[in-house]
C-alpha cells in the first residue's frame, strides 16, 4: 500500500479518506490516478508488462515484469540498479505506462527499461530505511567539502541508492565545474560510490519543492513534468508589469503559470486594433490609454485633454477605423461614448493631503524681542521700591512678578560708612557733605547725545558759570 510503505510517515496518513488502500499513490509526489484501472482488457489481449515505478523526489523510471510477477500500485519493489538494486514504490501499471513511455519518447526494447526483481523483502526495507537516513548529513558534509575547494556549485540534494552502495549528488553551477578530487575526497568520507549529476534551476525547484505566491505548492513538484520556454512577451500579452520580481518564481526564471492562459489572451487580441493607431476626428486625433480584453472595450482621450478616458466598445471603435480608412472623420468619439472617466490630477502643492505638520499643535505666545536693549542699572531696583511703597501705603501685599522671589518687602537700610570715612566727618564737618555725596555719574539723556551735542551742552555751562 502507498500509504502505509511510504519512507517519509510510518502507517496511515493523518487525512486519507482511503485508510491507506488508495490505488493512486498520493503520498508521494507526482501522483497519478490509473482512470483505466476498473476497465477490462478485450478478450485475447494481454495486459502491459512494464510498470512505473518512483522514487526519491518524484524521479519516475519504467521497468519490465520480466518474471510476471502480480504487482499493485504502492507496492514497493525491487529494481535494478547500476549497480546493485534500487528500491522504489509502484506508481502505474497498465495501458497508461503505454501513453507515459509515448510521451516521454521511451522504447519498450530500449536500454532506459530495466528489469523488475521481486517484491521488497524486511532486509531490504531496513536497509532502504538506513540509506534514506544518511542523505541529510551526507548533503551538509559534501556543501562543506566543496566549499574548501572553492568549487563554483550548490548541492542541493542527495539520494542514496536502496542497497546504500551508490549515492548521487545533484548540483546547479553557472558553468562547467571540475569536481574530480570532490568525488575523491567525498568517496573516502562516505565509503560509497559517487555520482555527480548537474540539474538546472527548474530541476532543483522540482526535487526541493515550496509554497508559490499563490499559496500552493509548487507545480513543478506535484503535477507538472515537462518544462516550457516562457519569454517575457507572454507577461506584455496579459497586459502584465514586467516586475522580474513579480514574475519570477522560487526558481529564479519566470513562472511557468505565464503560459497556462496565454494562448486565450493572443485568441482575445486579435479583434483588437494596434495601440499606436489613432482615431482620427474633426475635434482632434486620439490616442488609446488601455484596454479590457475580455470585456471588449477601450479607452481613448485626446491629445488637448489626456486627463479625460472615453470608454468605447470594440465594435465602435472598428467602426471608426473603417471611417478613417475610407478618408472620414467623426464629429467627435462622443457619438459612440459609453462612459467617461475623469482622471484626478494631482495637488503638487499638498502631494500628501493633509496641512502643516504642526496644525495640531498648540498656538505658542507672541515672541519675546531678541535684540531688547539693557537695561539701566540705576533702574534695576525701581520696581521693590515702588512695591514697598505700595505696601506702606495700603497694607496689601502686592503679587509677585514672575521670576522675583515673594516674601517680605523691607526698607532699605542705609550703607554703614567706613571707619576712615566717619573719622574724615569727625575732624571735618565741611567735607561730611562731600565725602557723603556720591559721585554722580551722567545722565542717560546725557549719555545718549551726539559728540557734537555734548560739545554744545558743556559750552553753555561754562558760559553760565562765567556771568555768575
Amino acid at each position: 500500500m502507498a500509504c502505509t510503505n511510504c519512507s517519509t510517515t510510518a502507517g496511515t496518513p493523518p487525512g486519507c479518506q482511503s485508510k491507506g488502500s488508495c490505488s493512486t499513490g498520493n503520498c508521494g509526489k507526482m501522483p497519478v490516478f490509473n482512470w483505466l484501472s476498473n476497465m477490462s482488457l478485450p478478450s485475447g489481449q494481454e495486459p502491459f508488462n512494464i510498470i512505473e515505478v518512483r522514487f526519491k523526489n518524484g524521479r519516475k523510471e519504467f521497468f519490465l515484469n520480466k518474471h510476471e510477477l502480480s504487482v499493485q500500485m504502492g507496492d514497493t519493489v525491487a529494481v535494478e540498479g547500476s549497480p546493485g538494486h534500487d528500491i522504489g514504490v509502484v506508481s502505474l501499471k497498465g495501458e497508461l505506462v503505454r501513453l507515459q513511455m509515448r510521451k516521454k519518447k521511451i522504447k519498450e526494447d530500449g536500454e532506459q527499461v530495466k528489469v523488475l526483481y521481486r517484491h521488497a523483502s524486511e532486509s531490504d526495507i531496513e536497509k532502504w530505511v538506513l540509506a534514506r537516513e544518511r542523505e541529510t548529513p551526507a548533503m551538509y558534509k559534501a556543501r562543506e567539502i566543496a566549499s574548501t575547494l572553492k568549487l563554483d556549485m550548490k548541492i542541493g540534494d542527495v539520494e542514496f541508492q536502496g542497497d546504500n552502495i551508490k549515492a548521487v549528488f545533484y548540483y546547479t553551477s553557472e558553468g562547467r565545474v571540475d569536481f574530480r578530487e570532490l568525488i575523491k575526497l567525498m568517496a573516502d568520507e562516505f565509503k560509497v560510490r559517487i555520482e555527480m549529476r548537474q540539474i538546472g534551476s527548474r530541476q532543483e525547484a522540482q526535487r526541493m519543492g515550496g509554497i508559490g505566491s499563490c499559496g500552493r505548492e509548487l507545480c513543478c513538484s506535484t503535477w507538472l513534468n515537462d518544462f516550457r520556454s516562457v519569454s517575457t512577451s507572454a507577461a506584455r500579452y496579459q497586459q502584465l508589469s514586467l516586475n522580474p520580481q513579480k514574475l519570477a518564481g522560487q526558481c529564479g526564471k519566470l513562472k511557468c503559470c505565464l503560459n497556462y492562459e496565454l494562448d486565450m489572451y493572443v485568441e482575445a487580441l486579435k479583434d483588437f486594433p494596434d495601440t499606436n493607431l489613432k482615431l482620427k476626428t474633426k475635434k482632434g486625433d486620439a490616442f488609446q490609454q488601455k484596454m479590457d480584453i475580455f470585456r471588449r472595450k477601450a479607452w481613448y482621450s485626446y491629445r488637448s485633454d489626456p486627463s479625460k478616458f472615453i470608454e468605447l466598445n470594440l465594435d465602435k471603435v472598428q467602426e471608426i477605423i473603417e471611417l478613417n480608412k475610407q478618408e472620414k472623420l467623426p464629429e467627435s468619439l462622443e457619438m459612440y461614448i459609453q462612459a467617461y472617466i475623469e482622471v484626478a490630477k494631482p495637488d503638487y502643492e499638498n502631494v500628501v493631503g493633509q496641512d502643516s505638520i504642526t496644525r495640531f499643535d498648540k498656538s505658542a505666545g507672541p515672541k519675546r524681542p531678541t535684540n531688547k536693549k539693557r537695561p539701566n542699572r540705576n533702574n534695576s531696583n525701581k520696581h521693590k521700591v515702588q512695591a514697598n511703597q505700595k505696601q506702606n501705603e495700603t497694607g496689601v501685599k502686592p503679587a509677585a512678578k514672575p521670576g522675583v522671589k515673594q516674601g517680605v518687602l523691607a526698607k532699605p537700610t542705609p550703607r554703614p560708612n567706613k571707619p576712615k570715612q566717619q573719622a574724615a566727618n569727625a575732624t571735618n564737618p565741611q567735607k561730611k557733605s562731600l565725602v557723603e555725596k556720591p559721585k554722580r555719574r551722567p545722565s542717560r539723556q546725557r549719555r545718549l547725545l551726539k559728540p557734537n551735542e555734548n560739545q554744545a551742552a558743556s559750552n553753555k555751562n561754562n558760559e553760565a558759570n562765567k556771568t555768575e
